[in-house]
Order: structure tokens, then sequence, then C-alpha cells
């Protein structure tokens, strides 16, 4: 059966540029951004944003700017989604929930319906995380469509490939990464999302930011890649939408040719 006759997935990722310290601004900004990508033909079915889109990595100000319980992000998203017909992967914000300050990804069916919210597990020391936000503990899944399951990772959580093996055992067929992931390390990331696919057989979509916040530079190259480690669609180093297909009977074709998951010896890894 030929791609063009099986079930595809068609996916935008929305590579854009984000203001430090400013949610009312990169609200509007994404907000056009996603209406261009809705105008395209054939239109999205999945619309994917980048990390942290509504501040930016503004952490010294962060309990000032996060949105009270994503209600103004939340809002505004799930109307997109129920007005256009979309899934949404809402990146993720800076949310105040709980007495404290999460790094939370939301997601919106078609409907406009939030399916799932995941908090970043893992807190990147580099840029103080730790210091200014509280980390989620719970994995998360979703259904894109009947039988295709998506998991939740932002950013840092791809150097824990424990997470992404334990959203395939359960069920995951794509992970979703939202990220603002800046030079120098373009290497670190391609291979990390090349190896999470590889070693998991299943799709990785990951959506990140472009553009320099303070002396941080962000080079974009946002990726869609198969379950076998090719890459379906990558971005550049600037501001676009970057589009592609998910055929969703490879997950399931790739795993019954290699099959990694009948050949683990979880017996055997758990021994010191």
């Amino acid at each position: 059966m030929s791609l063009t006759e099986r079930a595809v997935l068609r996916a935008a990722l929305i590579q854009a540029d984000i203001q430090i310290g400013q949610p009312e601004a990169n609200r509007l900004h994404m907000e056009d951004l996603l209406e261009r990508a809705v105008s395209a033909e054939p239109k999205p079915e999945l619309l994917v944003l980048p990390e942290m889109w509504n501040t930016g990595y503004a952490l010294e100000q962060i309990q000032e700017l996060a949105d009270p319980d994503g209600r103004e992000s939340r809002e505004w998203l799930s109307a997109f989604a129920k007005r256009h017909g979309v899934t949404i992967v809402g990146g993720s914000i800076a949310e105040k929930k709980d007495g404290g300050i999460y790094n939370t990804m939301y997601v919106f069916n078609e409907q406009g319906d939030t399916t799932a919210q995941y908090s970043k597990i893992h807190l990147f020391r580099l840029m103080d995380e730790e210091k200014h936000l509280e980390a989620g503990d719970e994995i998360v899944s979703f259904a894109l469509r009947e039988g295709f399951q998506a998991g939740a990772s932002i950013c840092y959580d791809i150097r824990f490939p424990e997470l992404a093996r334990t959203q395939a055992l359960n069920g995951v067929k794509v992970l979703i990464v939202p990220a603002e992931w800046p030079h120098p390390r373009l290497h670190h990331w391609r291979t990390l999302l090349m190896a999470r696919a590889i070693e998991n057989q299943m799709y990785v979509i990951a959506c990140n930011r472009v553009g320099v916040s303070g002396s941080t530079e962000f080079f974009g190259h946002s990726l869609i890649i198969d379950p076998w480690g090719e890459i379906v669609a990558e971005g550049g180093e600037g501001e676009e939408i970057v589009t592609g297909e998910l055929d969703l009977g490879l997950v399931d074709e790739v795993r019954g040719r290699i099959p990694v998951f009948e050949d683990r010896r979880p017996d055997i890894y758990r021994k010191p």
C-alpha cells in the first residue's frame, strides 16, 4: 500500500522567535503564525508550538509573568483549536499553579477540549530552571488518533532515554518535544532526537524556537523523524512553519520488522 493510500497525519511545527518577558506580544505573534499554518493547503491536522513561548526564559521575573493556572493561554488555544478543527500541542508555558511555577504543556483536540497536560519532569540546571521552577512528577500520553498515542516531553527531557522508553512500552507511537535548545549543541539536538526515534521505533516531532535571548542564540532545526530514524522534515535557523506527514501505519510495521520490545531482557537489566 502506498503512503497516499495509508492513513496519514499532517503536522505543522511553529518554529518561532520569542520575546523574553513579553507574554501579550508572544501570544499575538503565535496566533498570527497559527493562522498562517492553518491557511496552508493541505491544512495541517496537528500544530505544535515551542517551549516557554509565553515568557521565554525570563526566570528572574517569572513569578510576575507566569500565567495563573495557564488560564489565558489555555482559553485562546482552546478557542483556536475548536474554530479551526485542529489538534494543538501548545508547546509549553510558564504556568503559576499550586504555589509554584511550572513549565507546562497543554494539548487541545479539534473540539477545543483539553486532552492532556504535562509539566516538565527534568529541570535544566544550565539555565537555572531548578532555582525558579517546580518539576513535574507524572509521565503523560494522549490520543492523536484512535490507536495512535502520543507522549509528552519537553526539551531537556530527551537526554533521559528512560522517559521515552517508558512511554513506548506504554503504547506511545509518537514523541512530541517542544524546546528552547540553543547553540552550540545542534549536534546533540539532532542526535538525541534521532536516537529516541530509532531505539523506540516511534515518530519524534520536535519544535524548537529561533532567535536570540540575552547571550543565547537558538537555532531552530525543528524536526519530524520517522521510526527508522529518517528525517521527514527539518527547519532551518530562521522563523518558519515546518510541515510533514506521519504515516500512521509505519510504527507498527517497523516494530514488526525488528521486534525490539519482544527481545528486551528487563530481568537482566535490573541486576547490579
